[in-house]
């Protein structure tokens, strides 16, 4: 079955099992490893990608499922060049300890701000990505500035 999507703005098509995980398509045939492999079921988050601006758990959505849409990984999410508020955020407030989870978190993070400019503390808690190191106030501190990156408020 050959799958037809957008790729981080680019052009795609896979050519394969239409049931296999995007996951390992964006690992084994894209080569974009940013994205990660951690539980397998949908719980972690670590594999978080956005399909049309949503974030959604590549590991259990089936290549068939992208088949016409805008996948965005870690990998895409800056734009010409300039990283996305929430990745600059990650980075002022040194949040990733072992850093595994972090594409994943931020992924969601993204997602979040887009439908959400001002989340509250319970919004931010209702992200359901995991973090073994348990940087979560990091997390929210980073949520919180990039909210402040995206406003242009100098408070953080």
């Amino acid at each position: 079955m050959s799958v037809q999507f957008t790729l981080n703005g680019k052009s795609a098509q896979f050519d394969g099992a239409p049931d296999m995980p995007l996951l390992w398509y964006l690992r084994d045939h894209a080569g974009l490893t940013g994205t990660k492999f951690a539980c397998g079921v949908a719980a972690c988050g670590a594999c978080t990608v956005h399909v049309d601006g949503k974030a959604v758990r590549s590991c259990v959505t089936p290549v068939s499922a992208i088949a016409g849409k805008r996948v965005t990984t870690i990998e895409g999410l800056a734009r010409d060049g300039k990283l996305h508020a929430v990745q600059q955020a990650w980075l002022d407030e040194d949040v990733p300890q072992c850093g595994y989870c972090q594409a994943g978190q931020i992924m969601a993070a993204a997602d979040l701000l887009a439908r959400n400019s001002n989340p509250d503390d319970a919004a931010i808690a209702g992200l359901t990505n995991l973090c073994r190191c348990g940087t979560y106030p990091r997390v929210r501190r980073a949520i919180r500035r990039a909210v402040n990156l995206l406003t242009g408020s100098k408070s953080t």
